[in-house]
């Protein structure tokens, strides 16, 4: 009884909170989280409701029912929300879904199936433990499944760079596999998809990938066919009749793939062999030598410095930086020599790097697989590298991504 009478109270409270006119004390709206409501309804339904009955008789507007610790099953979400709304007629119902069993979507699309109106949730599901309900998920299969109008009329179109730039303010990478948002949320590989894809998009594609602000994708791998590389080509741009050696470019691809490229996450090296397959194609730069060393002295500790040899039109360029690391130097020679060309590189950012070793049984001869990934303030592309020698596999990634960005993406 102390429990329910703390919770009339306090709603009762913020309802009728001091400061307020009369004229606009109607406009507050009191929501009532009930905090383990599904674990306690299990456990105790008549006094589960009863927490729910005192928050009503404060005045809330809206209950919101909380999967706190994320195990409740959909059906059991739905019989229980189908119960509250059939005992408290008339007053707005809501749903706080976790995801520990991985199902705070479905929980909370099961809810509103019962007549929730009110949904909690956040971008990408970002949240304690496993996370809280994903609004990028939730909002367009309301909208777009359901039929429920959430966001005013276009909105829904930005969808994905809302979670992209979430997920940078975040400083997280946002999921490749991310329904809708993800970069592979609407990506083909096999090349009967791909040759499907291009009669029917339906074949392999639930909505247009637009609806969501998101964009087909074809990947490239050494299974890939001739149809993924001229879905790749139109994608991109380039007619078919501009590439001059087709089946070289997809020989190149097997080959490195042996070498221990994998190009599914590096489409912008994809791209670059396109480009470079073409006869009009002039390369922004083209890279001679460079040395890369690293040391330590006393007194300054670990010390790297590079120098670089490019070509840029007719002129050589012969520069040299240090960094903390010997890629951090190579990137800053390389800078240093094409800023005076491309003014705009200073605009690229480094935005991801990562090292994986192929062959671990090889031990520090391992080949090692680098993956880069640059950005500027509209674009994001990946590139790869590999070698035994994890500075070249660097460098070719690291390379490979600022030609990019000077010949397509800037």
């Amino acid at each position: 009884e102390e429990n329910l009478r703390i919770i009339r109270e306090s709603v009762a409270y913020l309802k009728e909170k001091p400061g307020f006119s009369e004229k606009t004390r109607f406009l507050r709206e009191v929501i009532y989280d009930a905090e383990h409501f599904f674990d306690g309804h299990k456990a105790d339904p008549r006094y589960a409701m009863a927490t729910l009955q005192a928050a009503v008789e404060g005045g809330a507007d809206t209950l919101v029912l909380c999967d706190t610790n994320g195990g409740s099953m959909p059906w059991e979400i739905e019989a229980i929300v189908q119960d509250v709304s059939a005992a408290f007629p008339g007053v707005s119902l809501g749903i706080h879904a976790h995801d520990d069993n991985g199902l705070a979507a479905a929980n909370s699309l099961a809810a509103v199936r019962a007549g929730a109106v009110h949904v909690q949730g956040t971008v990408n599901g970002y949240g304690e433990r496993c996370g809280n309900a994903d609004l990028c998920t939730l909002i367009p299969n309301l909208e777009l499944k359901m039929e429920i109008t959430v966001l005013p009329s276009g909105r829904l179109s930005h969808l994905t760079r809302v979670a992209r730039t979430v997920a940078a303010i975040a400083n997280q990478p946002l999921q490749r596999q991310a329904a809708y948002v993800g970069r592979s949320a609407f990506a083909h590989k096999g090349g009967i998809h791909v040759a499907a894809m291009r009669r029917n998009s339906w074949s392999y594609q639930h909505i247009d990938p637009a609806l969501v602000g998101n964009r087909p994708r074809v990947l490239v791998s050494e299974l890939a066919g001739r149809g993924n590389l001229l879905s790749k080509a139109e994608e991109m741009g380039i007619a078919p009749q501009e590439i001059d050696d087709l089946r070289g470019v997809l020989q190149a691809i097997k080959q490195l793939e042996h070498q221990g490229f994998t190009f599914e996450g590096a489409e912008a090296s994809v791209e670059m062999l396109l480009h470079r397959s073409r006869s009009g194609y002039h390369p922004p730069f083209e890279m001679l030598d460079f040395t890369a060393i690293v040391e330590h002295r006393e007194g300054r500790g670990i010390f790297a410095e590079a120098t670089i040899k490019v070509r840029v039109g007719d002129q050589v360029f012969h520069t040299a930086a240090e960094g903390n690391g010997p890629v951090n130097a190579l990137d800053a020679a390389l800078r240093k020599a094409l800023l005076p060309a491309y003014p705009h590189l200073a605009e690229f950012n480094l935005a991801d790097y990562k090292v994986h070793i192929l062959d671990g049984d090889h031990g520090t001869a391992a080949t090692t697989r680098v993956l880069i990934d640059m950005q500027n303030e509209t674009r994001r592309w990946s590139t790869v590298g590999a070698s035994p020698n994890i500075i070249e596999a660097s460098w070719i990634a690291l390379a490979d991504a600022v030609e990019y960005g000077l010949s397509v993406a800037g």
